[in-house]
Order: C-alpha cells, then structure tokens, then sequence
C-alpha cells in the first residue's frame, strides 16, 4: 500500500534535499519518490545525504511537469506554511487526517503528496491541481520547515496511519471509485470549453470563472460516475447548441 503513495518534489534546487527527502522517506517505509524539473539531479551531493537509502534515490523518477507526475493518482494532497490564495482557500487538513486519507485511498489507486520548491513552496496554480491542502502544526511564530523535516513529518504520519489501518475503528476506508488526476483534467477541458460555447465565459475576459469552478469540484471531490455523468450533461449540452447553430437548409425539389 505504502508503494502507491507518491513523494512529489517541484523544482528542488538543492540536490541534498532530494537525498534527505530519500532518507526520510526510507525510514518510514515509503520508496515512490517522483521529481517536476529538479535543478541538479543526479548528484553527488544527493547520493551523500541520501546515506542508506541510494535504493530508493536510485528509483526516483523524473519529469517535466506536474500534470505528467499526478496523471495516474486519484487523490493529490498539496503542502505548504499557509494558504497563498487569500480568495480561493483550500480544504485544509491536518497531517494526521492528510495521513488516513493517502493510506485509505492507495488502497485502490497511486496517490500524492506533493511538495514545491524551497524558497516559494506550491504555487496558486500547483495548489490548482490539489484535492487537499496540508500543513503541518507547527509553532505560529515560527512555522518555517525545511523541506525534508516537512516530509519527515508527514512520511511519520503515513506510517502510523498505516499501522493504525487494522483498527477496528479506523475512519479512512472508503469504498467510491474516484477519477484520476488526468480524468479531471480532460473534464476541466471539456467544462471549459462547454462554458466557451455558451459564451458564459467570454474568451478575451475569463476572468476567475475556471479557478472559482476547479476549488468547487476539487473540494466536491465527485466520485468516477458522477464525473461522467457530468460530462454526459456537458456533451447533451454541447449538442444541443451546435444544433441551434446549424444553419436550416431546405431539400432541392
């Protein structure tokens, strides 16, 4: 189960980091290690401070971005000190609840945990991607991790939840099949350009009507046939107008 959680590091510009995000991975049974873009990998300084876990450095896998790293997960848990986005909040959890919610679904489908860069930590738009939101409840004078303290702590939790699994009152469990990162992309394409067609979004002046609809969904969180009941409504939609729009020709007598 632990194997279908991935550790997703964006940008990381310090390849030590990256060894230490292996090494905290490792100690807590976790080896899905995923790159976006890392400055400087492989390196050196990353095979160092990995120590014992080169095994799980050695099977990281890189890419290019984020969208190709979650396409396959059905749930992605962002982390970060603070919601950036005053205006469009996340549904925020705290790392043990973010913990039960990763060991129950990568019961069934890959799952992330995602981290950004050092200095900046997720972006509006990275944050975009995400179901959850998680930060860890640390001192609020003080509330500054390193990225691999963040990960040692949240990899901490995952495993307790996975050995709290077996109780008979854990709440994690959940039995709806959900849609894949990728699958809510192609239905935020399919809604956008629905919205284009009816011309309530207007192409020159969007304005936040899709970042307004992407938090709504993502907090929704629709299971897989509600997904695609949805997009059966989009399409009887889209049918609908283009037939309105099609022009009236009449039989040659």
């Amino acid at each position: 189960m632990l194997s279908n959680i991935r550790i997703i590091l964006i940008n990381t510009f310090h390849p030590g980091n990256i060894g230490s995000a292996a090494r905290a991975m490792k100690t807590m049974g976790l080896s899905n290690l995923c790159l976006v873009t890392p400055q400087r990998f492989p390196d050196p300084d990353a095979e160092s401070m990995a120590a014992g876990a080169q095994d799980v450095l050695a099977a990281a896998r890189v890419f290019q971005t984020l969208d190709e790293a979650i396409a396959d997960c059905s749930m992605v848990i962002g982390t970060s000190a603070r919601t950036r986005n005053h205006t469009f909040n996340r549904p925020m959890l705290t790392a043990e609840i973010c913990a039960d919610k990763l060991v129950a679904e990568a019961a069934r489908n890959p799952v992330a945990l995602v981290f950004g860069q050092e200095t900046m930590g997720l972006t509006n738009q990275e944050l975009e991607k995400c179901h959850y939101h998680v930060s860890i409840d640390a001192n609020p004078e003080y509330p500054v991790l390193n990225v691999a303290s963040a990960i040692q702590i949240l990899c901490y939790d995952i495993r307790k939840a996975e050995l709290r699994k077996s109780e008979p009152d854990f709440s994690g469990n959940e039995a709806e099949e959900y849609p894949l990162a990728r699958e809510l992309e192609y239905f935020y394409e399919h809604l956008e350009e629905t919205l284009n067609n009816i011309n309530f979004i207007i192409k020159q002046h969007p304005g936040l009507v899709m970042t307004r609809l992407r938090r709504l969904f993502n907090r929704a969180r629709p299971e897989a046939k509600e997904l695609n009941m949805l997009r059966g409504i989009l399409a009887a939609v889209q049918k609908s107008v283009s037939s309105q729009n099609s022009p009236i020709t009449k039989d040659n007598e």
